[in-house]
């Protein structure tokens, strides 16, 4: 039996699907975290209030960095999303750009944007 080299378009319809809902769902949250970090839709005075409770900012500070850390994870997970969805429309979704062979559907189910089979991401690693 030979192996196969791609997907087949209704199989890349599948993962179009996939990506397309993860991606509307990451883009909400991305949102919602730039609303919190820019302080949209409220009218809280808490950055402009002068204040001397150090350990109260500390915490604030703390907090603001670690949003600002998870919005840049997002925002990394939206592009590798949208990323996917360009190889879906070229039809080399799901091919490993290491070792050129088709990724597992359950690790494109798992991890749509991923661009190695586990394989080929070892192989990167042995390379670093």
């Amino acid at each position: 039996m030979e192996e196969k080299l791609r997907y087949s378009d209704e199989e890349l319809a599948e993962f179009r699907q996939i990506i397309e809902e993860k991606l509307a769902l990451a883009t909400r949250e991305y949102d919602e975290m730039m609303n919190v970090l820019m302080h949209r839709g409220t009218n809280d005075v808490d950055d402009t209030l002068p204040t001397y409770k150090t350990l109260e900012e500390g915490s604030a500070v703390q907090t603001k960095e670690e949003l600002t850390n998870m919005a840049v994870r997002q925002l990394k997970f939206i592009q590798g999303l949208k990323a996917a969805l360009v190889r879906i429309e070229n039809k080399t979704y799901g091919v490993c750009r290491i070792t050129g062979k088709l990724i597992p559907k359950e690790r494109l189910r798992a991890v749509p944007h991923a661009t190695t089979t586990v394989e080929g991401k070892n192989l990167e690693k042995k390379r670093r």
